[in-house]
């Protein structure tokens, strides 16, 4: 696998000497890197399911198409000729990306390969686990409830994974479908949970033995251009470890940096490394991982920027969406940490087609807090509609700051003028 660095001119936008570059998915995270990648003179195009996602609305170009249906994609990309396709979602017709790739036709972040295997649970799992001999949780896939009963019990003939587990749907984000499954009660109710929280509806799961861990992190691992302008090896490049509370599955705090011993940094470092490695290509990567002592498992990774890596937004001299940005431009890149912080997720908390947003000033009082509003033009009640930020001396302080700003942020729904 080549370790070259690929670097894409700039010019500028709206001229034909533009670099453009494609985002699948436009959500908060897509926003942010839009963002980054204007800041840098680049044409975006944002495309996403649905008209007005928060990438589209600050983008040069807004595209609405469903990225899951190959006739659609293809359609899309050979129309724009994008010089780069970034994917952000899981729900993406990889083929198509990997032949188009293939034919030279468009060059696809971190590749198109790397897409492909990460866009489920199962290509990355098997990867890590079986082809690179990652320690990771046990696990099955099963197709059916039968199957998931099965392989928690082991009455198919192979090792139980046992009570409790985790069960998954192979493809979804930000922990839909995600349960815990603690009695043999459980099981039915967790396989219904994760077939309506999938991102497309085959029928797979993965069940995952349950790892006693002291506390998982999100290592974000960049392969961008070293610090020596005349090398043309990508390398790599790592952020302080980011730690992090779920809820169901679903990131409502994160905290930067999170304390770990020497030998446990080490082996999250080789860990995040030999995936990225072989993913290959360039790019920020969100690496998913269990710590217990100085015992580190691998859990899953994102080939693109991490929820849980929206504190960076205030804790780090480049955020990883200026990261991600700068490393599929071929251009430097900085990982200092410049204070410790925190964010915290606002959720909407009603179900609203058009809504306001009280609050902002009483969050935005303290001194070392931000907010993010991200722009969505419907809230669920369970939904990220924002985040709080904020930076202290320290990770306690800074995770109580977050916490009071964000609870003083409060959605409701608009009333008629």
């Amino acid at each position: 696998m080549s370790n070259a660095l690929q670097s894409l001119p700039l010019g500028t936008p709206l001229s034909p000497s533009a670099a453009r570059v494609m985002l699948l998915g436009s959500g908060e995270l897509g926003k942010e890197v839009l963002i980054a990648l204007q800041r840098l003179g680049v044409e975006t195009i944002a495309v996403d399911r649905y008209d007005h996602a928060p990438g589209q609305q600050v983008a040069h170009h807004a595209r609405t198409i469903t990225m899951s249906d190959p006739v659609q994609l293809r359609a899309l990309i050979e129309a724009e000729r994008p010089h780069l396709v970034v994917p952000e979602i899981e729900a993406i017709a990889t083929p198509v990306l990997e032949e188009l790739e293939a034919a030279g036709v468009v060059r696809v972040i971190p590749t198109a390969r790397a897409a492909r295997l990460t866009m489920d649970r199962e290509g990355i799992r098997r990867l890590a686990a079986e082809t690179l001999g990652l320690p990771t949780s046990p696990y099955r896939f099963c197709d059916s409830l039968a199957e998931l009963q099965a392989a928690i019990e082991g009455s198919d003939g192979q090792a139980a994974i046992g009570y409790p587990c985790i069960v998954k749907p192979v493809m979804s984000s930000s922990g839909k479908g995600q349960s815990k499954i603690d009695t043999p009660a459980d099981v039915a109710a967790a396989w219904d949970y994760a077939m309506a929280g999938g991102r497309v509806s085959h029928g797979r799961v993965i069940v995952e033995g349950f790892i006693d861990f002291d506390y998982e992190i999100t290592q974000l691992t960049v392969r961008a251009a070293g610090r020596d302008a005349s090398s043309n090896q990508v390398t790599t490049h790592f952020c302080e470890p980011i730690g992090h509370l779920q809820v169901s599955g679903d990131y409502v705090e994160s905290w930067q940096p999170h304390p770990m011993s020497p030998a446990a940094l080490q082996r999250a470092r080789d860990i995040a490394r030999a995936v990225t490695d072989n993913l290959g290509g360039q790019g920020l990567f969100g690496v998913e991982l269990f710590v217990k002592g100085d015992m580190v498992w691998f859990s899953e990774v994102s080939p693109r920027p991490h929820d849980t890596g929206l504190v960076t937004l205030s804790t780090q001299t480049q955020s990883e969406f200026e990261l991600h940005a700068r490393a599929i431009l071929g251009l430097p890149v900085d990982t200092t940490l410049r204070a410790p912080g925190a964010s915290a997720v606002i959720y909407g908390g009603v179900d609203a087609q058009d809504v306001v947003f009280e609050g902002v000033a009483e969050a935005l009082a303290e001194v070392g807090t931000d907010v993010r509003l991200f722009g969505k033009p419907e809230s669920f009640v369970k939904r990220r509609m924002g985040v709080a930020l904020a930076t202290a001396h320290d990770i306690d302080q800074a995770r109580a700051k977050a916490r009071l700003a964000a609870s003083r942020v409060r959605v409701k729904a608009a009333q008629p003028v």
